[in-house]
């Protein structure tokens, strides 16, 4: 389907964050800081995966993906948020418009996947210890990952394959800063049941995801209070505790970012925000905070950079 279809209107208004020129200025500082920040951090657990072999592990293979696909997560939507903060005509094209949506479903959704992922490997560990090299093999540690790629692919491909038959005339402003499926649908007047229905079976993936990661700890918590020493339970509840947080930060966000109508009213932003911005940035921290096998691993590789 060509996107010339979209004859009607060529570009979209994105409103933004606030349009007092101050409080953009003020924005553009901060978020501006935290896409350096996120850009650092998942760099250097990337890199501090990859370098240390104390770290080729299956658990940290699928947060190396995890830190690669933050990066393209809030590479979709803050260089542009970015730029709109400074400049005075804060557009988007028609085709760029659709672009930031299709690459917001793919990191989406891939994240969902390996998030799913990372919840099996615990449960392998912690569930089933003596079978855990032969339940997480290289083979699919790699499949696993693979296969989050190529769902969050299909699933981002299903959704813009529909939305490329939406016209759009009219009304061409986006009460946002960035551009997703339930805020395109509002300003188009075809059928949206097409859409809709692409849209409704995409979610049961998220919600499918949301299940086997709920099923897998309450196995491992389970097993865990099965555990007689309190030192044996401390350590076991440590080894998931990261991702856990990691987990309960995505969904929470995911959630009540796609729950709330599409108002463009502060909540909705803040959540937003929330989901797409500051999401991307804790992981690294979450996962280097709070674990000692990364803060040490740090320390080794910054040694080893240091001394060249």
């Amino acid at each position: 389907m060509a996107l010339e279809n979209h004859s009607t209107i060529n570009e979209f208004i994105l409103l933004g964050l606030s349009a007092d020129p101050h409080i953009q200025a003020l924005c553009f500082v901060l978020f501006l800081q935290i896409y350096f920040l996120t850009m650092t951090g998942n760099l250097m657990l990337l890199l501090v995966t990859r370098a240390d072999p104390h770290l080729h592990t299956p658990m940290y293979f699928f947060l190396s993906h995890l830190s690669f696909q933050d990066i393209c997560f809030s590479s979709v939507t803050v260089p542009k948020l970015l730029e709109n903060l400074l400049s005075q005509k804060k557009t988007i094209s028609v085709k760029g418009c659709l672009a930031q949506v299709f690459f917001l479903l793919l990191t989406g959704a891939t994240e969902v996947g390996l998030l799913s992922a990372m919840a099996y490997d615990r449960f392998a560990a912690i569930c089933h210890p003596l079978l855990y090299g032969q339940m997480m093999n290289s083979l699919l540690c790699k499949r696993l990952t693979l296969g989050s790629w190529g769902l969050g692919f299909l699933n981002a491909l299903l959704n813009i394959l529909s939305a490329m038959n939406l016209e759009f005339c009219g009304d061409y402003i986006i009460s946002h800063y960035s551009c997703d499926l339930p805020s395109l649908f509002p300003l188009s007047y075809s059928d949206l049941s097409p859409s809709f229905t692409v849209m409704l079976c995409s979610s049961l993936y998220g919600f499918g995801t949301s299940f086997l990661i709920f099923y897998s700890y309450v196995r491992i918590v389970s097993t865990i209070l099965g555990i007689s020493s309190s030192s044996g339970k401390s350590k076991a509840f440590s080894t998931c505790s990261s991702h856990l947080t990691v987990v309960l930060l995505f969904y929470g966000s995911a959630f009540l970012r796609y729950l709330l109508p599409v108002s463009g009213s502060p909540l909705e932003l803040i959540f937003s925000v929330q989901y797409s911005v500051v999401t991307p940035l804790l992981n690294p921290l979450i996962y280097s905070l709070n674990n000692n096998e990364v803060k040490a691993a740090v320390k080794r590789t910054l040694r080893k950079y240091l001394q060249y």
